[in-house]
Parts: structure tokens; C-alpha cells; sequence
């Protein structure tokens, strides 16, 4: 092509669509561009073009977030900026939480395939919003807005913005609504609307909100926060417009993604090995006799998650969900545009993290997401509130199958043991101020990351949906909530074990404040099961955590009397320093739950996630570790039984110091206990067959790998070929004993 050529424009939105893809499948390349001619003509023109448009969506994004009147967007930066091409794929993006860049780019494709041009139609000013996850997000509460880009009559782009809400309407104040098991109780759903035209949103649109959320001003003003935010962009355009030409930008957007899916075929051959990776992860709850859980499905349940991942010769990347579970009647099942989403955060942050990346990057992979499970529900009325707790663990064993790649042609630094699934807190009912209210408290949006191969990981600093992490300002969050911090405090031993630990997660402990009734809410936590592995030899970080609660406390006598106050748990496991230091009634919960309702003056504490950690545990540094028994980060208790390393206090209070010489005598000694502990491979695969064959396994591991078998013949193969059984072989009948 010629810069005095012209594209034949316009085709009917639908017909442009269909076109692309078919060029895709006929050449393999984006829209069939297999040369990048623009970029040849004049790479700087390319390239300075390409930048501002990035920096024009961060620039968007950040004006956006300060009219935003949520603490999660504000504070924490749960938003991204995205521009689209007519067609609906990503042509370049802002910082944030990138996992909805390519869920947008499913909303606007499912509105051309739908007919949205023909009715209610596309014209300048209009603008459209979602949050259905079966036509484009991963859950009600992340709300995108996308407005069109004309250009003299015709549709030569997309804005688009999403926010994170803190309350959605469902069944439980939030969110992310842990007790919904049906789409029914998940709270508002906006299904591909035109919430607004002429730059304006629709007064009886607003009208909706206001009357079906507990606390709408998160919503609304979210709302005019996005729809800036794409006018900011839709301008920006407007303007590289006038100065490139019509024609220079109906191709120059479409070269950016072909260059982005090259550029990610490049990294792959590049940075990993080709081949099959196979990783597992589980996640499980425990909900029986807990108050508010619903008994649609099992109360106690444990999901496998078996992940092939295959990388081509040519860089393509294949990730593969067959063997794991049915999709089931709780608020954890996601879909397909969840799972793009897990993928497009996760690539931006490990392979493409010069900011140049876009939909060319997950054209260059390709999901494989089995027909009824819980990646891809054949029953849209599943609820999907919570699919991060699945979503999470899933592409975390993803990081680490990246990272055996990297590590295989020998890129140590790149290697990452993955994200973090942590919990999050919720809470509704009345406020401080005397109204209704609902919200998310996203200080878990800083938990602490898997270890690397040659470090620590991130304390408190790191979850995989946002690589931007922030816990918030203390101060901010008590506006909102009718709570009070009486402490925030690095969680002691909660970062994965390893030659480099996992980074440690926190505690906070409130005081409630001035409300007569206030519930409270876990979700995205797996009760009993590790979720968050290790890697090389390195321990996964602990999953169950205790969630303590001290009703009507003795607080203000000890105030008078000036004597200590628990601001947090402490690192007694026999007993808490609430249970040392107040009288009251005491309430110890695993999570997840929702509790009875507290009020004034009640006290209570929430626990977030660490990471995995890397290597073998007798490896780590006793010199590193002393310092974290002084910081806080780990116990003189785990120093020595983990890690076999002996700190002893130093010379001035508070410190500790290594023994090295009673270090090495005892992990001497650990390593002859491992020794004498061990047993050849085969005796143990003999002694594990005989278990199988069986059945020995807790009720919840037989009807978890039996409904993986129902669903898939060939995890049945797998399963019953390795372990020497019939193919016909039932978990759920048979010896137990």
C-alpha cells in the first residue's frame, strides 16, 4: 500500500468484523496485514504514535481517577483505559487493571455481532455499558463504559473504561457477592446498554442505580469517571487524526496489533523453551454450618485444576483447562471472557511489560477452556461474583509454568512463582453517618507476591489482577466505612517458605464506629487447601486463616486505666493478643463467612494472603532471616522449625542476630531426618496405588475427582493409565477402608 492509496470505507460494522477474522484465518495474520508497511515507511512516525496513544490512555486514566469518588479507584487504581479499533481490538492501553482490556474488546465484538448498529444503534455521543460476564467482563462489579469514535460520518474507533465498584446490589453488601449461587442474587446487571447519548448518561439510567445499590454514589460518579475518560481519548484521536490523515490511521491501529502479536511470538521463542508444561492447582471450601450459605450445591467442595500448557516452535502458547471441574452452584464459576482477561494481565505483566502491548499479544496464545466447566459454564445462569477465586490459582499456575520456560533457557531473573489469591473483606448495613451502605474494602489489593529465583517476594505489595498494588490510605477508608484502625501490621510466617521466601501479607483490626449493625463478608479465600504454591523446592504460603472477633470488649476500661490494647492477633498460636488482653465475647471463624451483625464498639481483624516460595527451605540466608525475625516477618518459632536457622536476641533490644555454628548442626541434623524419612519412587507409587485403587481419600477429594472423570474421558485415561486401573473405574464406590 501506498500512502495515495485509499481504504474503501465503510462497510456495515458487522461485515468489517467478519471480514477481519476471516483474513486472520486465511493469512495468520491480523486483518491479513502481513507486511507492516507504515512502519517501514517511517518507523519513527510509528513508533512516536504508537507512544502517545499510550500515554494518552494514561493520561485519561488518571484524570479519571480523581473525580472517581470510590477508594478503590482513587486509592487502590482499580481502573483501566483502553482504545479499540472500529472492530473492537485493543489498540493500545493505560496502566491498571489490564485483565479487562480484552474483556471490552469481547463487549464491543458482541455488540456488532448482535446488530447494535442497526438497533438501538451507534452514533456519535452514544455510550454503552456492561457487566454481564457472559457477553464481556468477569464479574458484576467491573463495569466498563465504551463510547464510539466518528470521524466525519463514520466509526473509526472505541473508548472504553472500566471500574471496579465497590457495591453491586447482590445478595450480600459488596462487590464481589461470595453467597450468590445463581446469577439471580449477584446484584444490578447492565446487559450491553445505551446507558447515554450526546456525551450525557441517561437520567432514568442513574434513577436504576440509585434505587438498587446500597450505596450508589460509588457507582454513579464511577460512571462520569469512565465516560471523561473516553471523551479524553475519543479527543485525542480526533486530534492524531487531523494530523496523520484518515487513511494513516485506519491502517496504523491495525499494524500496532500485528506487530503486537509478532513482537509476542518473538518474546515467546525468545524467553521459554518449546514444549508441553504441565502444572495443578486446588481450590476448596468449607461452608457447612456456616450462617448465610445457601444449600444449592455441596457446603464442603474441593476443585482440581489441571493446566497443559504448549508452547510451539513458532511462540505460540496453548494453555489447556481439561480434567477440572464442572461449573457448580456457587459465586466462584467464570467464563470465557474471565479467562482471556487472566491471561492478557498475566502476559502484560511477565513478557510484555514495555507497555507496547495490546490484542496482538493474545492472538499470539490460544485457550482451550472445556464446554461446562467452571472456565466456560454451559448454563448461563451460573453466578460468576467471585470467578477471581478460581481465575486466580488458575493463572498462578500459569506464572509458574512461564517461568519453568524462562528458567529452561536460562533467564533465572524473569522466574516468578506466581500471584496471590487473598481474601477479601466485605461489609454492609448501616453507616457511620447514619444511611444504608455496602462496599469492598480493597486494602486486599496489596498482598504479598510469590518469591523470585534470585529474591524475596513483594511484602505486601503484589496481587496478579493489578500490578499496581496499593492497600489505600487508613484514613480514606475510615470515611467510608463506619470502622476505625486500631492497628495494621505486617502477618508473621504468612509468606511461602524457601531459599527466597514468599512476600508476607498483613492484618488490620478495626473498632467498629457509630453504627448499630454492621455485617461482614469473606470471599476469594480457599479454606484448608494451598492455592498459592511454591516452586523449585519452595513451600506454598498458607491459605486458612483465622478471623477473630471480640463482641462488647472491655476497650474503654482499659483505656481508663491506661493499660495495653490488642491492635493486633500477635504470634502466640495458643492464644491471640485479644484473647490476652480483652474480656468480652470471643469469636474465632474460618473463612469464608459472613458474620451476625456487630456494633459500636465491637472489635475485629481480617488477615490477607503471602506468596509462594522458591527453593529448598535449608538453603535461605540465616543472616536474611534474622533481620525478618526482627522485622516482624517471620517468627524465632519458624526460623528454627522451617528453616532450620537459630536466631538469638542481639545486643540491643529488639534485635536478633544468626547462630551460624548451631544453624549448621541443625540443619545437619534435619537433613538426616529427611533422609531417614525417605523411601525409594517406586515403593511410594506402590503404596499410592494401593490408596487409589481404594478410594482412601476424604469425601471431598472422591466427588472431586469423580465429577473430573464424568467430564472428561480423557482425564479419566490419564488418571485411571497412570495409576494401573480400569478405565471404567468409579471413585465414589468400592473399599474405603
Amino acid at each position: 500500500m501506498t500512502m495515495h492509496e485509499t481504504i474503501e470505507r465503510p462497510l456495515p460494522l458487522r461485515d468489517r468484523l467478519f471480514a477481519s477474522e476471516r483474513l486472520m484465518e486465511e493469512t495468520g495474520c491480523y486483518d491479513g496485514i502481513t507486511d507492516l508497511t507504515l512502519r517501514k515507511l517511517d518507523p519513527l512516525k510509528f513508533e512516536t504514535l504508537h507512544t502517545k496513544l499510550r500515554a494518552t490512555c494514561v493520561s485519561a486514566r488518571e484524570m479519571a481517577r480523581r473525580i472517581s469518588a470510590s477508594p478503590g479507584v482513587r486509592e487502590v487504581g482499580e481502573m483501566v483505559v483502553a482504545l479499540y479499533t472500529p472492530e473492537g481490538d485493543a489498540v493500545a492501553l493505560s496502566n491498571g487493571i489490564m485483565v479487562h482490556v480484552h474483556t471490552m474488546s469481547r463487549f464491543i465484538k458482541w455488540m456488532i455481532r448482535e446488530g447494535y448498529e442497526e438497533n438501538p444503534g451507534i452514533a456519535p455521543g452514544d455510550i454503552f455499558a456492561n457487566n454481564d460476564a457472559f457477553i464481556g467482563t468477569v464479574q458484576v462489579p467491573d463495569v466498563m463504559d465504551v463510547v464510539p469514535i466518528f470521524h466525519e460520518g463514520e466509526l473509526v474507533g472505541w473508548a472504553g473504561a472500566v471500574c471496579h465498584e465497590l457495591e453491586s446490589g447482590g445478595i450480600t453488601p459488596g462487590g464481589d457477592v461470595c453467597l450468590a449461587q445463581e446469577r439471580f442474587t449477584e446484584g444490578l446487571f447492565v446487559c450491553a446498554e445505551k446507558i447515554g447519548a450526546n456525551d450525557e448518561i441517561r437520567r432514568d439510567y442513574v434513577i436504576r442505580c440509585e434505587r438498587n445499590l446500597r450505596m450508589p454514589i460509588y457507582w454513579v460518579l464511577d460512571e462520569k469517571a469512565k465516560v471523561a475518560a473516553c471523551l479524553e481519548i475519543r479527543e485525542g484521536v480526533k486530534e492524531i487524526i487531523r494530523e496523520v490523515g484518515i487513511d494513516y490511521w485506519m491502517r496504523v491501529m491495525k499494524e500496532f496489533i500485528e506487530e503486537g502479536r509478532r513482537g509476542q511470538l518473538a518474546r515467546t521463542r525468545q524467553l521459554t523453551v518449546p514444549g508441553i508444561y504441565r502444572g495443578h492447582t486446588f481450590y476448596g471450601h468449607v461452608t457447612e454450618g456456616k450462617q448465610g450459605f445457601q444449600p444449592l450445591g455441596p457446603m464442603d467442595w474441593l476443585y482440581n485444576i489441571p493446566i497443559e500448557m504448549e508452547i510451539t516452535r513458532d511462540g505460540r502458547m496453548v494453555m489447556d483447562f481439561e480434567g477440572t471441574q464442572p461449573w457448580g452452584y456457587h459465586s466462584m464459576n467464570c467464563t470465557p471472557a474471565g479467562m482471556d482477561g487472566g491471561m492478557f494481565v498475566t502476559l502484560t505483566q511477565h513478557m510484555n511489560f514495555e507497555g507496547l502491548v495490546n490484542d496482538g499479544a493474545w492472538m499470539a496464545t490460544e485457550l482451550k477452556l472445556p464446554h461446562g466447566t467452571w472456565t466456560n459454564p454451559d448454563n448461563e445462569m451460573v453466578a460468576t461474583a467471585t470467578s477471581w477465586a478460581l481465575l486466580l490459582p488458575a493463572y498462578g499456575v500459569f506464572q509458574r509454568l512461564l517461568s519453568r520456560g524462562f528458567l529452561a533457557r536460562g533467564y533465572v531473573e524473569e522466574a516468578f512463582v506466581g500471584q496471590v489469591n487473598s481474601p477479601m473483606i466485605e461489609m454492609g448495613g448501616t453507616s457511620q453517618y447514619g444511611g444504608p451502605f455496602g462496599m469492598a474494602h480493597f486494602e486486599c489489593a496489596a498482598a504479598g507476591s510469590g518469591a523470585l529465583a534470585i529474591k524475596d517476594g513483594l511484602d505486601t505489595a503484589y496481587v496478579g489482577w493489578n500490578p499496581e498494588s496499593d492497600m489505600g490510605n487508613i484514613e480514606i477508608w475510615e470515611q467510608n466505612m463506619p470502622m476505625v484502625y486500631i492497628g495494621r501490621s505486617i502477618l508473621p510466617d504468612s509468606g511461602g517458605a524457601g531459599k527466597y521466601r514468599g512476600g508476607c501479607a498483613f492484618i488490620s483490626t478495626w473498632l467498629v464506629n457509630k453504627t448499630d449493625h454492621l455485617r461482614l463478608v469473606t470471599s476469594e479465600h480457599s479454606s484448608r487447601v494451598f492455592d498459592n504454591a511454591g516452586m523449585c523446592g519452595g513451600y506454598p504460603a498458607p491459605s486458612c486463616q483465622k478471623h477473630r472477633a471480640v463482641r462488647e470488649p472491655n476497650l474503654a476500661e482499659r483505656i481508663e486505666k491506661r493499660l495495653p490494647l490488642a491492635h493486633e492477633v500477635g504470634t502466640d498460636p495458643a492464644r491471640s493478643d485479644f484473647e490476652k488482653l480483652l474480656e468480652g465475647e470471643h469469636d474465632t471463624v474460618e473463612g469464608p463467612y459472613i458474620t451476625r451483625p456487630h456494633k459500636h464498639g465491637d472489635i475485629f481483624s481480617h488477615s490477607y494472603n503471602g506468596g509462594g516460595g522458591f527453593g529448598d527451605v535449608l538453603e535461605r540466608d540465616p543472616v536474611k532471616t534474622a533481620i525478618d525475625v526482627e522485622n516482624g516477618h517471620l517468627t524465632e518459632a519458624a526460623a528454627r522449625e522451617v528453616f532450620g536457622i537459630v536466631v538469638t536476641p542481639g545486643a540491643e533490644p529488639g534485635t536478633f542476630v544468626a547462630d551460624l555454628k548451631a544453624t549448621a548442626a541443625l540443619r545437619k541434623e534435619m537433613r538426616a531426618r529427611r533422609l531417614a524419612r525417605a523411601v525409594p519412587v517406586t515403593d511410594w507409587i506402590a503404596a499410592e496405588r494401593a490408596r487409589v485403587s481404594r478410594r482412601r481419600f476424604a469425601p471431598e477429594v472422591r466427588q472431586m475427582y469423580a465429577a473430573a472423570m464424568r467430564l472428561s474421558d480423557r482425564f479419566r485415561g490419564e488418571f485411571t493409565g497412570f495409576w494401573g486401573l480400569d478405565h471404567g473405574f468409579d471413585m465414589l464406590e468400592g473399599d474405603k477402608a
